[in-house]
């Protein structure tokens, strides 16, 4: 089956910064895909390309079978676009605004956008400009939504939520996408939102991906190691070792390996740990231990 997305060598510089070289991705239909990286890593810059909004150096994104450069309007209209929780006119109430989207979208589903305006419990007449920005983001979800598109694309969409609003955000949209059957690639900072939505994470690093994997394989596989070690002791990161750390003889580190083989990594650098411990992560100590705390 085709991917939805499909990103192919995709290299890009702001001046003479590079920020991708080489970039290549693809989304299942049907997944809930997280695009994870610190800030300047380029996360935003992926989805002004997928949009046709910016175009790389070199590469191709393909969105649905098409060349993103030339997006027809048919496949324009498949595509749902909420870029940082935004909504335009805000001098409208709700019912002014869906009834405005609805013109323009064929296939208008008016059932989502209200069954979230009722959870929202605001008033039909309330308008937009007298909304919090979690009330705000939450229209702009329900109108994405209601155009009933195959892709959804979500740029920082937990951006001035509070926790009740971002859960709300969450657990609608996954009721949503596991009902439909449809495709969402995404941006956030706020990783503990990412760990109850998305099926699977891109991690980008400066310059590169630096894992694409499913969040289950991530959880049940990746790995904090703590131990002692001799004082003055050094440790080495490696392909194996994420980002290792000694204060005071007390040292930690990340890997995927099982803890035997951790120890032999570490006893090939010239000492033995004692008292190791592994711990399980949360999706953001994860992310953390891959791309490092600071």
């Amino acid at each position: 089956m085709e991917p939805i997305i499909k990103c192919e060598n995709i290299t890009h510089y702001y001046g003479k910064r590079l920020i991708y070289e080489n970039l290549n991705f693809t989304v299942a239909k049907g997944k809930i895909l997280g695009l994870l990286g610190k800030n300047g890593t380029g996360k935003t810059t992926i989805i002004n390309i997928l949009n046709g909004y910016l175009k790389p150096y070199s590469g191709s994104c393909y969105l649905l079978g098409e060349d993103m450069r030339t997006l027809s309007p048919a496949t324009k209209s498949r595509i749902g676009l909420l870029l940082e929780g935004h909504v335009q006119h805000s001098y409208f109430n709700i019912v002014q605004i869906e009834k405005f989207y609805s013109r323009f979208f064929p296939n208008w589903k008016s059932e989502p956008y209200w069954e979230l305006m009722n959870r929202l419990k605001v008033t039909r007449t309330q308008k937009l400009s007298t909304m919090s920005c979690g009330q705000r983001s939450q229209v702009a979800l329900g109108l994405i939504l209601a155009q009933d598109p195959e892709l959804l694309i979500l740029d920082d969409f937990s951006m001035g939520l509070d926790p009740g609003y971002r859960r709300l955000f969450v657990d609608y949209l996954r009721e949503y996408v596991a009902a439909s059957d449809k495709t969402v690639f995404l941006t956030s900072h706020i990783i503990q939102d990412m760990e109850q939505l998305i099926d699977e994470a891109i991690i980008l690093d400066f310059g590169k991906i630096l894992l694409h994997s499913s969040t289950q394989a991530i959880m049940d596989q990746f790995r904090r190691f703590r131990f002692n070690c001799p004082q003055g002791s050094t440790i080495n990161a490696t392909s194996e070792l994420y980002h290792p750390e000694v204060i005071n003889g007390q040292a930690e580190l990340y890997s995927f390996l099982p803890q035997q083989q951790v120890e032999e990594e570490i006893k090939m650098q010239g000492f033995s740990p004692t008292n190791m411990r592994e711990e399980t992560l949360s999706l953001e100590d994860a992310f953390i231990g891959l791309t490092g705390k600071y």
